[in-house]
């Protein structure tokens, strides 16, 4: 089941700790984030789409891929983008003891150094996220292209983003194989129509207050 691109404001109301938006902004500014990497080939082309926009964006990496691609990851980094935890082995938190969850996101940590943490298909318990908020704020999204969705054309993703997506928006795509044919469409369009629009592409700031409370 392929479920509506914009998360309704009710779920958002009522997870409220969760990161689905950031504040609208002048220029309006939208916020692109890419889970799963770092890939070989896809990775390293996203960078240079972003780089002819001057567009910065968020990558929630799983801690895996990091151990086998270090240079692609250290690319990212230099490129001046915002690094997030994915987990080291993308874990569905909600098949996933909580002990097991928690030691995999410490291990992914390790490598990722940072405090934005998103759940690999957003799937995570109240325990899990409780013990997480201490050290971490748990990012979701606003706009999903559901870009690996192998029934989906470039445009059906790309429309969802451009009828939905508005000044804040936090956007979610993927630097996985399965989205690939997608995506290459996906994204050069999004970036040239946004761009025209006046719209500017920023990170997710790596400094965002924690606030367990």
């Amino acid at each position: 089941m392929i479920y509506p691109p914009k998360m309704p404001w009710l779920i958002q109301q009522f997870f409220p700790k969760f990161l689905w938006r950031m504040p609208a902004t002048i220029p309006p500014t939208l916020y692109l984030t890419f889970d799963d990497g770092p890939i070989p080939d896809i990775t390293p082309w996203i960078l240079e789409q972003l780089e002819q926009y001057q567009a910065k964006a968020t990558f929630f990496c799983v801690g895996d891929n990091i151990r086998k691609y270090p240079a692609i990851f250290e690319q990212v980094k230099a490129a001046g983008h915002t690094i997030g935890n994915h987990t080291y082995h993308h874990l569905d938190g909600w098949k996933t003891s909580t002990a097991d969850y928690l030691q995999n996101v410490a291990d992914c940590q390790q490598l990722t150094q940072s405090n934005l943490f998103r759940p690999p298909y957003g799937k995570i318990t109240p325990r899990q996220a409780a013990a997480l908020f201490e050290q971490y704020k748990i990012v979701l999204w606003e706009i999903t292209t559901w870009d690996f969705e192998a029934s989906l054309s470039a445009n059906d993703c790309t429309q969802k983003i451009i009828k939905n997506a508005t000044n804040g928006s936090i956007i979610l795509l993927h630097d996985n194989v399965k989205s690939w044919n997608r995506l290459k469409e996906t994204l050069p369009a999004i970036l040239e129509h946004y761009t025209k629009a006046g719209f500017s592409f920023g990170a997710l700031d790596a400094a965002i207050v924690v606030d367990p409370k």
